[in-house]
C-alpha cells in the first residue's frame, strides 16, 4: 500500500488532506484513483489507513478508516557524522534512515577535508533523501538532518545521552555489543563517527573526557560511510529492532 506524508494540521475531523506539491505529484504518478486505500503519516509518529474521496490539482482528501501501529524504533539514535567527501553523505543519510535513526548531525572536525558551503543545496538534498527513504521503508517519522556542527559543540551535547559511542580503531577491548547488553534500558543513544582521516588524538581525548565511550566494531577498519550504519545496525539488533 502506497505511503504519503502530511503535516499534523492536515489531519482533522477523521479526514486527511494531502497538499504538498511533491506528494501530489507522486500521487499523480502512481495513478491512484478515488476509492483506493493508502497509508498517510503525519510525520510525528501517527499512521492512518485512509480511503481517497476527492482528487483535484490542489489537494487530495481522504477519510480515515483506521489508526495503524506506527513503524518506529524502540531507541532514539542520533548520528554525529564527520563530513565526508563527495556524495558519501547521501548514502549515509539514506541507509541510516532505513535503519530507523532519529536524527543526523554533520560535524566539522580537524581532519574534515570538505569546506562547508551550502550554495549547492546539500542540506536540502539530504533532507529530501531522508524524506524519500522514510516513505520507501514505511517509517512513521522522518529523521531530522541538522545543519553542520563544530566538534566542540558536539562535546557539549554528549551528557544529554544515556550512552554516547565513539567507534575508534585504537580501541580493541571494549565492544559495542557488550555495552549494549549491559544497558538494555538505553533510550537515547549518540554516535560520533570520524572523517576519512580519522579523529586527531586530541579530539579523542576531549571526547572521552566529555563522556564519550570508545568502542571497537571489530578487527577491520571501516570507511567513514560504512561505520555509521554498521554502528546503528548493531544497536538496533541488540535492542531487538532488526534481526
Amino acid at each position: 500500500m502506497h505511503k504519503f506524508f502530511v503535516s499534523p494540521e492536515n489531519v482533522f475531523d477523521k479526514k486527511v488532506m494531502i497538499t504538498d506539491r511533491d506528494e501530489l505529484n507522486h500521487f499523480k504518478v502512481l495513478h491512484i484513483k478515488k476509492g483506493e486505500n493508502i497509508v498517510v503519516s503525519d510525520g510525528i509518529g501517527n499512521d492512518y489507513r485512509v480511503e481517497v474521496v476527492e482528487i483535484n490539482e490542489k489537494y487530495v482528501t481522504a477519510s480515515i478508516l483506521s489508526v495503524l501501529q506506527p513503524v518506529k524504533a524502540s531507541v532514539d539514535i542520533t548520528l554525529y557524522q564527520a563530513l565526508p567527501k563527495s556524495a558519501k553523505m547521501d548514502l549515509i543519510v539514506q541507509k541510516c534512515t532505513e535503519l530507523g535513526i532519529n536524527s543526523i548531525v554533520p560535524v566539522i572536525t580537524e581532519r574534515v577535508v570538505v569546506k562547508w558551503d551550502d550554495s549547492s543545496g546539500k542540506l536540502v538534498r539530504w533532507r529530501r533523501i531522508a524524506y524519500e527513504s522514510s516513505k520507501q521503508c514505511r517509517r512513521s517519522t522522518v529523521p531530522y538532518i541538522h545543519e553542520p556542527m563544530a566538534f566542540e559543540d558536539v562535546l557539549e551535547s554528549i551528557k544529554s545521552y544515556d550512552i554516547f559511542f565513539l567507534p575508534h580503531e585504537a580501541e580493541n577491548i571494549v565492544h559495542l555489543k557488550d555495552i549494549m547488553r549491559k544497558g538494555k534500558s538505553f533510550k537515547k543513544v549518540g554516535i560520533l563517527i570520524g572523517p576519512e582521516g580519522g579523529f586527531s588524538d586530541g579530539e579523542v581525548t576531549r571526547a572521552v573526557q566529555s563522556g564519550a565511550c570508545p568502542v571497537t566494531l571489530g578487527p577491520r577498519v571501516l570507511r567513514t560511510e560504512t561505520a555509521g550504519f554498521v554502528t546503528v545496525s548493531l544497536i538496533m539488533y541488540e535492542m531487538g529492532d532488526i534481526g
